[in-house]
């Protein structure tokens, strides 16, 4: 599986992901809070599956050859 997000991208989606279950875990919203567990598991993998459909790719070149 080929990376399709930059270091950047993959940190926010980790982050805004794990904020997200925290809410949900706290009650503080309600069950869409645990859709943040999508945001963290495409952030570890570093592949988008909707990047790929619509041609998007925040990964530098360099970046990406490392994998």
């Amino acid at each position: 599986m080929k990376s399709n997000m930059g270091s950047i991208d993959r940190a926010l989606r980790i982050i805004v992901g794990l904020v997200l279950v925290g809410l949900a875990l706290t009650s503080t919203v309600g069950w869409w809070g645990w859709l943040g567990i999508i945001p963290i598991v495409t952030g570890v993998l570093g592949n988008c599956p909707l990047y790929s459909v619509i041609g998007v790719n925040t990964c530098g070149t360099k970046q990406c050859n490392k994998k």
